[in-house]
């Protein structure tokens, strides 16, 4: 399970909307409190794939893991997840997100159809990295 903010979930959605017909994409930083993930930050990303290539990718260099690892630190968090977004295509995992991801963190992905924020799911990737199981989102203040 993970718990966004109210906030964090509309600024996702938000996002969503504004990279439409492309991609965004960002980290989700907070704290793990018994055992549940609580994010109330987000570190926005530039999608720095090819321009042709951004409606349906999107990429996170080793510079922007180190940014928001610095954030975090900063803030005294740590990096919970991933959220990006998938114009016109369900917020299913692809096999890209699935080959790129690591195991504990949550990837938290938008639907944006037609410009417009839709369904929000999250999905964690099994320790044997060869699928990912939706994971509850709940909102906290």
């Amino acid at each position: 399970m993970i718990a966004l903010t109210a906030d964090v979930e509309k600024r996702i959605r938000e996002e969503g909307e504004r990279a439409w017909p492309n991609e965004c994409c960002g980290f989700l930083l907070g704290v793990l409190a018994d055992g549940e993930k609580r994010a109330g930050v987000m570190v926005t990303v530039a999608n720095t794939w090819e321009a042709g290539e951004q409606y349906h990718r999107f990429i996170m260099t080793p510079e922007d893991f180190m940014r928001a690892e610095m954030e975090a630190r900063r803030q005294k968090k740590e990096i919970l997840g991933i959220y990006h977004s998938h114009p016109d295509h369900p917020a299913r995992p692809s096999d890209y997100d699935r080959e790129q991801a690591l195991p504990f963190y949550s990837y938290v992905i938008v639907a944006v159809r037609g410009g417009r924020a839709a369904e929000l799911t999250s999905w964690e990737l099994t320790d044997t990295r060869d699928q990912f199981l939706e994971e509850k989102i709940i909102l906290w203040p």
